[in-house]
């Protein structure tokens, strides 16, 4: 099955210069951004506590934080949890320093969050220590920066060095957009945001691949086309692939984002946000930085052996 035929003629590299400028402005708004607001680090980064309750009949999410903020806790989340009657409560301490905070101490926080919220029934308590948080930060981050170098070798020995420098560009530039808008929105960012953000970096990878390929078979292809030419035809011969792929994808997304929950809700948008933008940074970043980094045929002809033939 395709929506478009292989033999589309779309000029997608016409537009190539207004499509890197776009990419500029938006990598440098996110960075921006993330420098200004920096992220809303969730409990899993942070450390806090995370309190279930259940309620006899459903439960009402915006007087549950209302009585919270005048309890004292502004920064609380309140989330459906399984149920409409079951509430999962994240709390920030009060103190800077939530290390300091004894067993005493984060009981009396939970016995102050049951006083104010009537009706209530704990399931269960968990603390979350802000070193193990910041562990977590430190060996997501060390995982991203292997993965991209790991990425970057590999194309490189697979393809070409422009290949791989053009397709590790893009995967720099899809997710820090990510974290841009969840920056820019205030959306919290936890373990389940930054699990999506490391799906979108192989999406946008596959998808790259895929269009890569075709390059190198055309250019062995087609002998007398040039660079843009070749970049074009193979994007128009891979688009029904990638239309299929990223749609049938949103569906899925879409589905989660609307029927999901606020549990869902950051893991969603940044699997929505990821798709789109991992979809065009494989077209207009890494397939035109490629292009601009002087890519031509002789970079993926297959070079003859010599064969001696002498007796």
């Amino acid at each position: 099955m395709e929506f478009f035929k292989q033999n589309t003629t779309i000029d997608f590299m016409a537009q190539r210069k207004w499509a890197m400028l776009l990419s500029i402005v938006l990598f440098v708004l996110s960075l921006f951004s993330l420098a200004y607001y920096g992220l809303n680090w969730g409990l899993d980064f942070t450390g806090g506590t995370q309190i279930q309750l259940s309620y006899p009949q459903a439960a009402d999410l915006t007087q549950i934080h209302d009585s919270l903020e005048k309890a004292g806790f502004p920064e609380a989340v309140v989330v459906s949890f399984g149920t409409s009657k079951d509430v999962l409560v994240s709390l920030v301490p009060k103190e800077k320093n939530p290390a300091t905070m004894d067993e005493k101490a984060r009981t009396a926080m939970v016995n102050q969050v049951l006083a104010v919220l009537p009706g209530a029934k704990m399931n269960f308590v968990d603390y979350i220590g802000p070193t193990v948080g910041q562990e977590m930060a430190s060996r997501g981050l060390m995982a991203i920066i292997i993965s991209l170098l790991g990425t970057m070798i590999y194309i490189a020995f697979r393809f070409d060095m422009r290949f791989a420098i053009g397709s590790t560009v893009a995967l720099v530039h899809d997710p820090i957009i990510i974290v841009g808008i969840f920056s820019f929105l205030r959306i919290e960012f936890n373990l389940i945001a930054l699990a999506a953000v490391l799906t979108v970096i192989g999406y946008s990878l596959n998808d790259t691949i895929v269009i890569f390929d075709r390059v190198r078979e055309n250019f062995r292809k087609f002998r007398k086309a040039d660079a843009v030419e070749v970049m074009n035809q193979s994007i128009n011969q891979t688009l029904s692939r990638t239309i299929m792929t990223s749609v049938l994808a949103l569906m899925v997304v879409l589905a989660l984002f609307f029927l999901g929950g606020n549990l869902l809700y950051g893991f969603s948008l940044a699997l929505i946000i990821g798709i789109v933008v991992g979809t065009y940074s494989s077209i207009y970043v890494a397939g035109s930085l490629t292009l601009a980094l002087g890519l031509n045929r002789q970079h993926l002809l297959i070079v003859p052996k010599a064969v001696d033939e002498r007796p």
